[in-house]
């Protein structure tokens, strides 16, 4: 069984082909016959995507009803509080239904993280924060949509694990055996 890990850039599609969109996809970072992403992140959202041969691994980590924690880092707009924060942690009703509980905690911004090419628009009288939140499902552009729910959109949105996969020191565009 093959697992990569790898440090999915911004504006890189989760898939190996372009399909006419002009994107950049996995193909042009991971030469290794037969894994396919388990899971997706969107073009705009950065971070650990996890790849493997192995399609019941697959089904396991992408899944919902197999409940596999991932945890996102997030940068929202404004300065978040105590309230939104437990909104997100209790679950907010969606236009698809409400979410499962989660853990959601304010953060530093930590000290290993990469700039983002292109930067986040930077806003001088609109401030920023950063949160951990960790989701056992999910959804379609989900951690965009409960953090705008609360008030707070998503400015960047970086995964750093997926079960019992991490991040742990990749750098944009690199990745590893698993």
């Amino acid at each position: 069984m093959g697992v990569v890990l790898f440090n999915k850039p911004y504006g890189v599609l989760s898939q190996f082909t372009d399909e006419g969109t002009g994107h950049p996809t996995l193909a042009a970072y991971i030469d290794r016959p037969g894994v396919r992403p388990a899971g997706r992140l969107d073009r705009d959202s950065e971070g650990l995507l996890v790849l493997t041969d192995d399609g019941r691994l697959q089904a396991r980590l992408s899944q919902p009803r197999h409940g596999k924690k991932k945890t996102y880092l997030v940068q929202v707009e404004g300065d978040i509080g105590e309230a939104a924060l437990a909104a997100l942690a209790g679950g907010v009703t969606l236009k698809d239904g409400p979410t499962r509980p989660a853990t959601a905690r304010r953060v530093d911004e930590p000290s290993w993280l990469w700039p983002r090419e292109p930067p986040v628009r930077y806003r001088a009288r609109i401030p920023t924060s950063w949160i951990e939140l960790t989701l056992g499902e999910g959804r379609n552009r989900q951690v965009r949509r409960m953090t705008a729910h609360v008030g707070h959109p998503t400015l960047r949105l970086i995964r750093t694990r997926v079960g019992p996969y991490g991040l742990d020191g990749l750098a944009p565009g690199q990745w590893r055996p698993g």
